[in-house]
């Protein structure tokens, strides 16, 4: 989700358009399938729940599978079939292949005339794949290295890997390091004959990495399989389940897949109470002082006062609405950090300014209604880059879903400007700041911007993080059973776009709705 994708495809009815409002839907509704479909890409709609609690922290780690076995033996097609049987997006697989050292000049050599050893544990950077595995567990956004078997070498790209409830890391030295073993949940060794490993492996060396049969026996011989009685088969006893035959095990893959369920149902349960404990936390304490509030001047009244009117048109709704967000977006700008700075005149004089001193902005937007924020943010900040997140509302549990996130590279080092139109409990706005946390953005880089909260969300996201600066033009102060900010403004991304807002809708369901 990290990678350059399109967004997605979102047809709205244009201002003033005669066509009857468009229905709205959630996810994992009775009817729906669970799947969203663009012209570019297939995005999964079984959300992944929240992995944190209220206080913004990590409510239980990835339960990480290992997966050892010898050259060739299924590890990876038994993987593939766990995921399979699974059915749920946020599973990752994780290649020990992805984690061999970068060669010298001389090991260049060597594996281009097949006596280089791959298969002893010295080839692999361990310290490298703990690290990664740690951050994996911890929730984090990690960077995984791609090698090129052809050539013996690293790419220069990277790709992306976040947000996995469960982790399956396989690889032939799954079990060879102690400490990597103490990251492992469950270990599962796949036990396959030597003779069908070697037919693997020859088809595998020629049709998919350019050797020559010559060569992959040579290897073998010489590398393959001392290293596999000498470093891999010990390790079987490590294992908590040995699957013998691979994949062709099917009886054991159907329980090992019962156990990773029943770890994912623990985690639920830990999840599904979420909204219910941020409704009932740190309320009636005095407004955080990280919270700023646009001064309600009598042109910013006269405004939330339209904009607040059942009767506005749509045409009139829209137009305010952006004045408003321009206007938020200024304010949110005066608070970044400046510095002084010295500019020479046209008349030669030099003049005491100021200038921005952080390395960029780059905007996140929450879908829906946050990217109706995304034209004010591009037309004051210049070259801006934005990102977006999408956070639906699952239909059975009420609990807010991740489903869909595309943030650009090197977040971490920018100031985020994270945007959505309405915050009542705040729980979209946590799970967004969550994911920016993962992605190592600093909380005190992350602006949240709003034209309207309530109460409970300001202090919902200011208790699980107290240094993310809050930003918006009005708080009320209530919230109603059904979450909707009292008095409010009403379901903010169905007056905007012209939909139909289901009887149980909430003001966060501007987000987490589309």
């Amino acid at each position: 989700s990290n990678s350059s994708a399109e967004s997605l495809d979102r047809l709205y009815p244009a201002v003033g358009s005669s066509k009857p409002p468009r229905k709205r839907t959630t996810s994992q509704c009775k009817s729906e399938p669970p799947l969203l479909r663009t012209s570019k890409r297939t995005i999964y709609t079984a959300g992944r729940p929240p992995w944190y609690n209220e206080h913004g922290t990590q409510s239980k780690e990835a339960f990480v599978i290992g997966l050892g076995g010898g050259s060739a033996s299924g590890k990876t097609t038994v993987a593939t079939m766990i995921i399979e049987a699974l059915d749920v997006p946020w599973v990752v697989l994780l290649s020990m292949d992805s984690f061999y050292k970068v060669l010298t000049k001389q090991q260049q050599e060597q594996a281009a005339s097949n006596d280089f050893n791959f298969d002893h544990p010295d080839a692999f950077d361990f310290d490298l794949i703990i690290a990664t595995l740690k951050k994996l567990k911890q929730g984090k956004s990690v960077k995984i290295p791609i090698y090129d078997f052809t050539t013996h070498s690293r790419k220069k790209e990277w790709k992306t890997l976040y947000g996995a409830n469960v982790i399956i890391f396989e690889g032939i030295m799954a079990f060879a390091d102690k400490e990597l073993l103490k990251l492992l949940d469950l270990k599962i060794f796949v036990d396959t004959d030597s003779d069908i490993r070697l037919v693997r492996r020859l088809r595998r060396d020629i049709s998919e990495r350019g050797r020559d049969i010559e060569g992959v026996i040579k290897q073998y011989n010489k590398f393959v399989k001392p290293a596999f009685d000498q470093y891999i088969q010990p390790t079987m006893r490590l294992a908590d389940i040995v699957v013998p035959r691979g994949s062709g095990n099917t009886v054991a893959i159907d329980l090992i897949v019962q156990h990773v369920h029943s770890q994912l149902e623990e985690l639920l349960t830990v999840c599904l109470v979420f909204r219910a404990a941020l409704a009932s936390a740190h309320q009636c304490h005095p407004l955080p002082q990280t919270l700023s509030v646009l001064k309600s001047t009598p042109q910013v009244r006269g405004m939330h006062t339209i904009i607040r009117n059942k009767e506005t048109s749509r045409d009139e709704f829209i137009f305010y609405s952006k004045r408003l967000m321009r206007l938020l977006i200024e304010h949110a700008l005066s608070l970044l950090p400046f510095q002084s700075c010295t500019v020479q005149t046209p008349q030669g004089q030099d003049y005491e300014g100021r200038t921005y001193s952080g390395k960029q902005i780059t905007g996140v937007s929450i879908l829906r209604a946050g990217e109706t924020m995304e034209p004010a943010l591009r037309a004051v900040c210049k070259d801006v880059r934005i990102g977006t997140i999408l956070i639906q509302t699952n239909c059975n549990t009420g609990e807010p879903e991740l489903h869909y996130l595309r943030l650009p590279k090197d977040i971490s080092e920018d100031h985020v400007i994270l945007m959505d139109c309405t915050v009542s409990t705040g729980a979209a706005a946590m799970m967004a700041v969550r994911v920016l946390l993962d992605h190592d953005v600093p909380e005190d880089k992350i602006f949240l911007l709003s034209l309207l909260m309530a109460e409970m969300g300001v202090h919902s996201v200011a208790y699980a993080f107290p240094r993310v600066k809050i930003i918006t033009t009005a708080v009320d102060k209530k919230v109603n059973d059904l979450f909707r900010i009292i008095p409010g403004i009403g379901n903010f991304g169905d007056r905007y776009f012209g939909t139909d807002a289901p009887p149980d809708w909430s003001d966060d369901e501007d987000a987490l709705s589309t």
